[in-house]
């Protein structure tokens, strides 16, 4: 199997896991249907949707394939059907959850470097695609966004980001850059679950309100 199609599997993995946590969501808000679809594909596809908006990079991959929408659509509906069994599959869920995190944020360098894009701009959008799907997905549900307040998410997107970016431009192995990358992102997001590692809090109370 090829890089590129190696990437796109866990990619769909990814994005349909992405779809059945925005369901999930959905749900604990008692949205009907159309807002689970909708909070289903915001999660799954909201990030590499902006990045590719930001970066003038069209067509969009769900319009070229429309079947990924699909794909999308119909598993936030089976996530209807089977969430009362969800319980049992949350450490499944965080897994690839961690896995997709680790894939979004390679998977958004990786394109921006490839259109042309400087490291830093590569590095911003791999944190784009990698997290801004649940960013979506939690202000659609009225929610602070996980990442700003939850265990290490977001710096781990920029860790993963950051060390496929460098190890590119060392001119590293492309499988190499991508094994590297992963891995670290998949094991740092998993630790920082079982440790609940989080990023220092800022308070600020105003005496005068």
């Amino acid at each position: 199997m090829q890089e590129t199609q190696f990437v796109m599997v866990l990619w769909f993995v990814g994005i349909i896991a992405e779809a059945m946590t925005g369901a999930l969501a959905a749900g604990r808000k008692r949205m009907d249907l159309f807002g689970v679809m909708i909070v289903g594909c915001a999660t799954a596809i909201g990030g590499g949707t902006l990045r590719d908006v930001l970066l003038g990079n069209y067509p969009l991959i769900w319009i070229q394939h429309s079947q990924f929408l699909l794909a999308i659509i119909f598993a936030s509906l089976v996530t209807v059907v089977v969430a009362p069994l969800m319980r049992y599959l949350t450490r499944l869920f965080l897994t690839i959850d961690a896995l997709g995190l680790a894939v979004f944020s390679v998977i958004g360098a990786q394109k921006t470097l490839a259109l042309g894009f400087g490291p830093s701009v590569a590095i911003v959008m791999g944190v784009i695609t990698g997290v801004f799907g649940g960013v979506i997905r939690d202000i659609l549900c009225n929610e602070i966004p996980l990442i700003f307040h939850k265990e290490l998410y977001g710096i781990v997107s920029i860790v993963t980001a950051s060390c496929y970016v460098i190890l590119q431009m060392t001119d590293t192995n492309a499988w190499i850059s991508l094994g590297v990358s992963l891995w670290l992102g998949f094991s740092l997001r998993l630790l920082a679950i079982r440790f609940s590692w989080s990023a220092p809090t800022f308070y600020y109370f105003d005496k005068a309100q």
